[in-house]
């Protein structure tokens, strides 16, 4: 049988964000449970500003191992392109055959929004309403669909750099979800909400602590490096502390780690990581008072379950329309 393409289009068509967040659930039980292999990414500098990312991962019970390969060049945004583009490649787990190459740009959008939902669905107060998000990206507007999808959200604050751009964002969203959906100047404001997603580029702290009110649930998605953070240290600090990967957050999470170097806080800061609450393994929140807080960098597994679910439901309606 020839290897499988699935276009973004046809990712955004087979992968509804309720099941995209259910496969992200099953992605990060299997992880926390050591059931998925997943070496941590390598990242391959081509020259300054690009590189490309390996992201290896295999999980028996899934019945597939692959791997993501994607491409960030940051000057991409200028020229009207995504910064992130890529592909994952599914093979069968007993046969080694390669099944799939699957658009790996919105398989990242929808997967990444969807642990940040999962996040929210398991930690956010059930009655949360209001949304901040910082950044008017793609990450923005998968935000606003997968967040929507696990609470009752009735408006949305969207600050971004490019306050111009947070407004068109903001235009086009309220178009888009019939939700109210404005832009804020000043992102103090963006934080006076419920539930804040940060999504940005930022390599200093754009949100802090002094803006969050007590019973925020909050998703920071932005930063991946050891020398970048979108959150004060005041605010880890002050955060019930919550990761995708204890083993990724040492090499990669900025937001936890400089706060560590700095002494504000050690690893024990850390409850633990987001599948050991999802398997009822770890408490969640504990009182509407708490400001939870969920560092996501983003694993493999969430890429291996979803483009699983892709390939198995186009297989699906292939052999229907045959």
């Amino acid at each position: 049988m020839p290897v499988a393409q699935i276009d973004a289009t046809q990712v955004r068509e087979l992968l509804p964000v309720k099941d995209c967040i259910q496969s992200v659930r099953e992605a990060m039980i299997a992880f926390s449970k050591d059931n998925v292999h997943v070496p941590l990414r390598s990242t391959i500098p081509i020259e300054e500003g690009k590189s490309m990312l390996s992201m290896p991962g295999a999980c028996k019970e899934l019945g597939f191992y692959g791997v993501k390969l994607i491409s960030l060049h940051a000057d991409n945004a200028r020229k009207g392109l995504p910064t992130i583009q890529g592909v994952i490649i599914l093979f069968d787990y007993e046969s080694g055959e390669p099944k799939a190459m699957i658009d790996g740009t919105s398989v990242t959008g929808l997967r990444t929004a969807a642990a940040s939902a999962l996040a929210t669905q398991i930690l956010a107060r059930p009655e949360a309403k209001t949304l901040g998000i910082f950044g008017a990206g793609l990450q923005a507007e998968t935000h606003v669909d997968a967040i929507t999808a696990v609470r009752p959200i009735e408006s949305v604050l969207i600050w971004a750099r490019n306050h111009d751009a947070a407004v068109t964002f903001a235009e086009q969203q309220s178009k888009r979800t019939g939700l109210s959906v404005k832009a804020v100047a000043d992102p103090a404001d963006a934080a006076v909400s419920d539930i804040i997603c940060t999504v940005t580029a930022a390599s200093e702290p754009v949100l802090k602590s002094e803006w969050v009110q007590p019973g925020t649930h909050i998703n920071l998605v932005g930063s991946h490096s050891l020398s970048a953070r979108e959150a004060d240290t005041a605010l880890i600090v002050n955060s019930r502390l919550y990761v995708d990967s204890l083993a990724s957050t040492t090499a990669e999470a900025g937001d936890i780690m400089i706060p560590v170097q700095e002494g504000a806080i050690d690893m024990g800061h850390i409850v633990g990581e987001i599948g050991q609450v999802a398997s009822d393994d770890l408490a969640g929140r504990l009182d509407d008072k708490q400001i939870t807080l969920y560092k996501s960098l983003g694993i493999t597994a969430q890429d291996l379950f979803s483009a699983a679910f892709v390939y198995r439901r186009f297989l699906s309606l292939n052999s229907h329309s045959d």
